[in-house]
């Protein structure tokens, strides 16, 4: 089964509630998607198991540290994942970033990917995909099994916002995967947007329609 975290804290109630006010602007809608972007990758970075120890010397002794090895990529899910880069990549600055670019075309019933771009050594390396919007869960599961074709190691979700809906979807397609987010929304409406959700979190992260 798919493991779900909600990632529960007044600062996360108190800034979700101003992503969902239809009056935040761009910019501040912006900032609060960075700002909990960084909250949630240091959740997903909270059971991290794999480190080296080198030794260093501290301005009055010598000891072992620990040191991140076989660091994850994050990947975003285009356009609204990119909104979500910034803050995880501040927090996980070691890490290296990949691209899909993939939309859910109502009128074929079925996704249409536009662009792919992952880093060379992604085999077997962990991959953290940002998508602040899960609903029908149509992108996010193309998403997972393009990167399993890649043979990633682990796949972990970082989301502000997931419906019910894609978490029974994931349940069933993709059990193996983990997803970090702050709520679950229980309804959709017919055109596939979360309800109370937020909007169209592309359209507002970068002020388009």
């Amino acid at each position: 089964m798919t493991k779900l975290h909600i990632i529960e804290h007044p600062l996360l109630k108190h800034k979700l509630g101003y992503l969902r006010d239809k009056t935040t602007n761009s910019n501040e809608f912006r900032a609060l998607v960075t700002e909990i972007s960084k909250v949630l990758a240091y959740e997903v970075m909270r059971d991290w198991k794999d480190f080296d120890h080198p030794q260093i010397e501290t301005p009055l002794a010598k000891m072992k540290v620990d040191r991140i090895v076989n660091v994850p990529v994050v990947v975003s899910i285009m356009r609204a994942g990119n909104g979500m880069l910034e803050g995880a990549l501040s927090m996980i600055p070691f890490a290296s970033a990949g691209f899909i670019g993939i939309y859910r075309d109502k009128f074929v019933n079925t996704t249409v990917e536009y662009y792919f771009k992952m880093p060379t050594d992604i085999k077997g390396r962990t991959a953290i995909l940002c998508d602040p919007l899960i609903a029908t869960g149509d992108t996010i599961s193309a998403a997972i099994e393009r990167l399993k074709g890649y043979e990633v190691k682990k796949i972990q979700i970082m989301s502000i916002l997931v419906s019910r809906h894609a978490l029974n979807r994931l349940n069933s397609e993709h059990p193996d995967v983990e997803i970090f987010a702050l709520n679950i929304e229980e309804e959709m409406n017919s055109d596939g947007y979360l309800v109370p959700g937020l909007g169209d979190a592309g359209d507002r992260l970068f002020q388009t329609k």
